[in-house]
């Protein structure tokens, strides 16, 4: 019989959980008897966050592009709880570029935030993993597959993020105990997603309006139905399993990925 909290005192770093699908995990493990480092950059999000959660969070505020960030992280997590059972490699800078706009420094941020960050972060919580048989899951996208036209240097880090998960799926699993996971959502409803879409010249209420193409449910994907997939991932439940990558999206991937500029936005 499954106990009723999944992940009962398990402790979980989650990155970028100020907001958005982050946030949605972190509160979700929560419920689930875990304790979480909530991080990201905006101290005023996170500082609601954990106020709403409790002695079950702390809060650590930096940006993951800063090669130090992932040691520090793990640090406070292990100083606040006394251990570490998982890692979210959550956070992602969601940058849209296509060939003519992404030099050099563009491309070395992205890669910088959304793979390199999620690989030193392993690096550094991996001695904690190992003795306690923890997991990482890692949140990617469909367009590591291919990417929208709109999001070249995104997408390639996603691809980047998929092929580490596969490697160090195998690796990890073999030699710590350490298994590694991924879930590439597809169109999510994020704080961020809606900012961006009014940015790009659509109307307030262009959620509800998305064909049916799109949302063969009648609603985008939601951050809590990620989290609710996650919490297998993170839990004992899925010991069994690494370097495993799981589409959450509405339609088929591959073959299925057009551009989202469905409302003539610039």
């Amino acid at each position: 019989m499954l106990s009723p909290m999944r992940l009962k005192e398990k402790v979980i770093i989650v990155t970028g959980s100020t907001q958005g699908i982050g946030e949605a995990i972190a509160r979700r493990a929560v419920r689930e008897g875990a304790r979480v480092m909530v991080h990201g950059l905006e101290r005023e999000l996170g500082e609601k966050v954990v106020a709403d959660l409790g002695d079950a969070t702390r809060l650590h505020i930096e940006d993951l592009a800063d090669p130090a960030c992932p040691e520090h992280l793990v640090e406070k997590t292990v100083d606040a709880f006394g251990r570490l059972d998982c890692i979210v490699n959550n956070a992602a800078w969601v940058a849209r570029s296509d060939i003519a706009t992404t030099d050099a420094d563009y491309f070395d941020r992205v890669m910088a935030i959304n793979a390199r960050a999620p690989l030193l972060l392993i690096r550094a919580g991996l001695a904690q993993l190992s003795t306690h048989r923890g997991c990482v899951l890692n949140i990617g996208s469909v367009n590591a597959w291919s990417g929208e036209a709109s999001l070249l240097a995104y997408s390639m880090s996603k691809g980047g993020l998929m092929t580490m998960t596969r490697n160090l799926g195998d690796v990890l699993h073999v030699e710590h105990g350490v298994r590694v996971n991924q879930v590439n959502p597809g169109w999510v409803l994020t704080e961020n997603e809606s900012k961006m879409q009014i940015e790009m010249g659509n109307p307030e209420d262009w959620y509800k309006r998305v064909p049916k193409y799109f949302a063969p449910a009648g609603t985008l994907i939601m951050p809590d139905d990620i989290a609710t997939a996650a919490i297998y991932w993170m839990g004992d439940e899925s010991r069994p399993v690494s370097g495993t990558v799981l589409e959450l999206a509405q339609a088929p991937v591959l073959g299925r990925n057009p551009s989202k500029d469905i409302f003539g936005g610039q």
